[in-house]
């Protein structure tokens, strides 16, 4: 308990996370790019036996990290380390482990491994959040609530409505996942300047076997596509682009994560609270919304490190510079792992938020007689009334029940006032029908409807990540 400890490892990030960018995982990743290294050379013709491969596969597992820390000690050079580690460990492969391959080869196609991994679980948990977002959009669908825009009361909108603007920007971040995936491309065998001028020597010149030995070696680590030219790394934009992707999935788990807690506020609607979850220490009756806070704590964080590798490609030198090696290290992993942590949390909440129907409603009648003027002025003018008079009444009324609701804290009386009003020709029937909420919501109910069979398309397009539990463990 004496040193640092990392609250993704430690609090928030998911083991599947977390095994993807473990040293172990890194680690072996390395040894299977060395033996499918050695395996296609092989098919291509070079002098490699089967005994290697097979004394190679025979040990990928089983890596002596000891002994890999005292020749990192010794030769200040991780690859290095591991590739005298892994020969110790294969004698008679030793001298054709990482052939031709230059530090990046290993490095940066397990990079990539992981970010395609690592996306692949993200895409599952948006996946899910989707599917929570687009059921809660339709049970809610035509609930009436207040609309705000600055935080002021203004036209009605559906709850369910409101749910598809949430749901509207995951949309946006899951297009964008997808489309970057579909583009992620495999560094591949390229060498020390991205000319593959050891494969070069290797092949006796013949560049068709080198391109062979590019693309297959990316087509078994599950890439359809390589860098076609790279310097010793592949473009660190790439870096750049998955983080700001996961920027922006932050942004849009913290724009949800702040409309709930200021529904919370106006007890409209509350995430999951537990039956023993203390709120405040000192104040017992608090629900404070302890997880949408977090989203939103976890979500500054992972906007704040897109900058990082922003900056780290912009000032590259030429073929590479080494500038760019820690700080990887820190704000890749990092995004991948508060990202993983905001959309559990957000499937948790999503998975028990309570909506409070009276309380909503409350609400809409404090704000709706207001609303409902424009209606009332309307009928008065069908009805031969002077629109400019009418006007003037409504204004009047409306004056006087909002200095009632402001200075007294008396409900809204601005109805009973004009129905008092004589010189208003609208029965009263009519005048108490204009306040059904129902009358003020628009097409939200169809809006909602045709967004969401936009959704329940993109679900069944991608089912096998619709999981009933998995996210809920918050």
């Amino acid at each position: 308990m004496n040193e640092y400890e990392n609250p993704l490892i430690e609090r928030y990030s998911s083991k599947e996370m977390l095994h993807i960018f473990s040293p172990d995982y890194k680690f072996k990743t390395w040894r299977a790019l060395w033996i499918a290294l050695a395996e296609i050379e092989k098919e291509l013709g070079l002098s490699i036996s089967e005994e290697q491969i097979e004394e190679l596969k025979s040990n990928k597992d089983s890596i002596d990290y000891k002994k890999a820390a005292e020749y990192e000690k010794k030769f200040r050079h991780d690859v290095m380390a591991h590739v005298h580690t892994y020969g110790d460990a294969a004698p008679s492969a030793k001298g054709i482990i990482h052939l031709g391959a230059t530090s990046a080869f290993v490095s940066d196609n397990t990079d990539l491994i992981q970010i395609k991994n690592g996306l692949d679980l993200i895409k599952s948990r948006i996946i899910n959040v989707m599917k929570r977002l687009t059921d809660f959009a339709e049970t809610y669908k035509a609930l009436p609530t207040l609309g705000f825009t600055h935080f002021q009361p203004a036209q009605l909108t559906t709850v369910g409505k409101r749910a598809t603007l949430w749901l509207q920007s995951v949309l946006l971040d899951f297009e964008e996942l997808e489309s970057f995936m579909s583009r992620l491309r495999f560094r591949g065998v390229k060498g020390t300047t991205g000319t593959a001028a050891s494969f070069s020597e290797l092949f006796d010149g013949d560049y068709e076997k080198v391109k062979t030995l590019d693309k297959t070696l990316a087509a078994r680590f599950g890439f359809n596509k390589t860098f076609e030219v790279t310097g010793q790394t592949y473009d660190r934009k790439v870096d750049a682009q998955v983080l700001a992707l996961l920027s922006n999935i932050a942004q849009s788990a913290h724009k949800f994560s702040n409309d709930i807690r200021l529904l919370q506020h106006l007890k409209e609607i509350e995430e999951p609270f537990e039956q023993n979850q203390i709120g405040s220490s000192a104040m017992a009756y608090k629900r404070n919304p302890m997880r949408t806070e977090r989203m939103g704590s976890l979500a500054k964080f992972v906007i704040s490190l897109a900058s990082s590798p922003a900056m780290v490609a912009a000032t590259q030198w030429f073929e590479r510079t080494l500038d760019d090696s820690a700080n990887k290290r820190l704000s890749i992993p990092q995004a991948f792992l508060a990202t993983d942590a905001i959309l559990m949390i957000w499937n948790n909440v999503l998975d028990g938020l309570v909506v409070y129907e009276k309380v909503i409603h409350k609400h809409i009648m404090a704000e709706l007689p207001f609303m409902a003027t424009e209606y009332i002025i309307m009928g008065e003018v069908k009805a031969g009334g002077d629109r400019q008079e009418i006007h003037e009444i409504i204004r009047e009324h409306s004056m006087a029940a909002s200095a009632v609701v402001k200075n007294e804290g008396k409900d809204n009386d601005l109805i009973e006032r004009i129905i008092s009003d004589e010189r208003i020709k609208m029965d009263t029937l009519t005048l108490k029908e204009a306040l059904d909420p129902k009358n003020f919501i628009g097409f939200a109910v169809e809006q909602t409807e045709d967004f969401l069979h936009t959704i329940v398309e993109v679900l069944e397009k991608n089912s096998k990540f619709i999981s009933p539990s998995e996210d809920l463990k918050v």
